[in-house]
């Protein structure tokens, strides 16, 4: 293993074996840094500026067209995929609802399924992982089958301690799971490639963000949900093609969030027994590994769209785990659902292609 893997490997234990056992913050940087960091921070989110207005409401139903008739409907109800996390999981950077990956993975779950699928979005711009236990109790009334957590860049930029997010992550992920509800985390992004953070924050931006989505990969693992690896959100991929980002050169536009639901919608298919392991949808060479979960979970952070799994179901196996290079899907043409009409409750419509 590569000397920068290993070594983020070991503080990835080290920052999820805090948060399993109650640690305190875990520092990660020097004292000596901090007046420089905080000055250039400043000057990014000056450079970086801010959106007007709140994300577009996409919550609904999707894939109507696999109801045949509202018998059928009735005997056979949505699949219900929640949505949690921060501006990015709400959708903030784009106008309409079904450019949100929300929507963009509702509709690509309901082509994979030939089912409907009512998505829940309870994502909050400017959220951290201590908003994760408040989402989860709003998002647990409706039961849903799948959940989607995108969480960790408010906690880098905002300096939360790294243990305490993880753990609370953690426990989030539990909560869900033990309500039936199976888990899918987007970890967090790669900071370090933002057009308006310069050196030396740039490094020590990327170098926090991959820390901490390695340290995210265990414990979520380790609580029995499966995470994909979004450096792509905001790493390479999007540093080389501007149009990939929203007006404040941050969040993700309308391309950007398709570019990451593509790679997180296989995940969300196999995590609910619709991804046939005959389909052949995974990268050769060297497509999956099982390894202990650090070293996966670092591997994972370096590697967008990478899967991290339990290699096994039991407890006990879970510091074991299942690394997988899954291909793409392309995303159906999608709609946001209509407005509410004299016949149809609140969020309905059909969201086929349009």
């Amino acid at each position: 293993m590569p000397g920068a893997q290993a070594s983020r490997a070991r503080v990835a234990r080290r920052i999820a074996t805090a948060a399993a056992y109650g640690g305190g913050g875990l520092g990660l940087l020097g004292v000596g840094l901090a007046g420089l960091l905080l000055t250039e921070s400043r000057l990014a989110i000056r450079a970086i500026g801010l959106l007007d207005g709140d994300p577009p409401h996409a919550d609904g139903v999707y894939g109507d067209a696999f109801a045949d008739g509202a018998a059928a409907a009735a005997a056979d109800p949505p699949l219900v995929l929640a949505f949690l996390g921060d501006s990015t999981a709400a959708g903030l950077g784009v106008s309409r609802g079904r450019d949100t990956p929300g929507a963009l993975l509702a509709s690509g779950l309901a082509s994979v399924a030939e089912r409907r699928v009512r998505l829940v979005n309870v994502a909050k711009s400017g959220a951290r992982s201590p908003d994760l236990a408040w989402q989860v109790e709003r998002a647990l009334p409706h039961r849903p089958a799948l959940a989607v957590i995108m969480i960790g860049a408010n906690d880098v930029t905002r300096r939360s301690p790294a243990a305490q997010s993880v753990r609370q992550l953690g426990d989030a992920v539990r909560a869900l799971q033990a309500a039936g509800c199976e888990v899918v985390v987007g970890t967090c992004p790669d900071l370090g490639t933002i057009k308006p953070v310069r050196p030396p924050l740039r490094w020590v931006a990327r170098r926090l963000s991959r820390q901490l989505a390695a340290a995210q990969t265990i414990a979520v693992v380790e609580a029995g949900g499966r995470t994909v690896s979004l450096g792509s959100l905001l790493g390479p991929e999007f540093a080389a093609r501007p149009e990939m980002f929203a007006a404040d050169r941050y969040h993700p536009s309308a391309q950007g969030y398709a570019t990451a639901a593509m790679a997180m919608l296989p995940s969300l298919c196999a995590a609910v027994d619709l991804w046939p392991a005959e389909s052949g949808a995974v990268e050769p060479p060297q497509a999956q590994a099982v390894l202990p979960v650090e070293v996966a979970a670092a591997a994972a952070a370096s590697r967008s769209g990478t899967e991290v799994a339990a290699a096994r179901p039991d407890a006990a196996a879970r510091r074991w785990a299942l690394l997988r290079h899954r291909l793409r899907l392309g995303l159906p043409g999608t709609g946001v659902p209509e407005a509410a009409s004299a016949n149809s409750h609140p969020g309905a419509g059909d969201a086929g292609p349009t």
